[in-house]
């Protein structure tokens, strides 16, 4: 009897395409896309985690709000990865200890959590794409504690505006978004902007920011 197609999704999670085992299959099926419009929160602090969440197109971001309100931007989940936060819920059994919000329309594929316990258990090869994807953003959320803890905030301000230039081609992005983003006051974001547009080497604008000269921000980032 041949085998049934694999869904097209699989083509963003490689590792997950050469999987033949039954739990794994099994937990395909229970699975299901879903779509979330811009600005859709996916999970609140304190929520219980229902789903393992594979994004397969759009962003979400996961941040963490203090009780005064100021935000933090722990990382960004984009086509082709997972949510460690969710992850870590699921392995612990635990609620969500922070909040997610989709930046753009995402699409998702969503496995329930008794399958997705049922192919973590069964599934060597199911295993090793989790555990692999989760090690990764240890790795990412381990470089944001040290960023925080030793970066320069003027370094790691040129590095997000030419990241943001080269995913995006346009930095279209406000004070309060790059204070959550690194994780500091919208005032001190605003002092550095003021300082680098006196330089001359950007150009401030209503909800968007211009780089007039790149290798400047390049020389600030290397000094991190």
């Amino acid at each position: 009897m041949p085998a049934s197609p694999q869904p097209a999704w699989l083509t963003l999670f490689p590792a997950l395409q050469s999987i033949r085992d039954p739990h794994w299959l099994a937990a395909m099926q229970d699975a299901k896309k879903v779509t979330l419009a811009e600005s859709t929160t996916v999970f609140r602090d304190g929520d219980p985690c229902r789903s393992y969440l594979l994004v397969l197109r759009g962003s979400v971001r996961v941040q963490k709000v203090s009780e005064s309100g100021k935000e933090i931007v722990l990382y960004r989940v984009e086509s082709g990865q997972t949510c460690i936060l969710t992850t870590s819920c699921l392995l612990a059994d635990d609620d969500y200890l922070a909040e997610a919000i989709t930046e753009t329309e995402v699409e998702a594929i969503a496995i329930p959590t008794a399958s997705f316990h049922d192919a973590l258990s069964h599934s060597p090869e199911f295993r090793k794409f989790v555990f692999h994807s989760y090690g990764k953003r240890i790795a990412t959320l381990m470089a944001l504690v040290e960023a925080l803890a030793f970066g320069r905030m003027d370094a790691r301000l040129a590095h997000r505006l030419l990241d943001i230039k080269s995913t995006k081609g346009e930095i279209s992005v406000t004070h309060h978004e790059l204070a959550a983003d690194l994780g500091t006051a919208r005032e001190v974001i605003s002092r550095l902007l003021k300082d680098l547009e006196r330089h001359g080497w950007i150009k401030r604008h209503r909800g968007r920011i211009e780089i007039l000269v790149p290798d400047a921000l390049r020389q600030i980032e290397s000094k991190t």
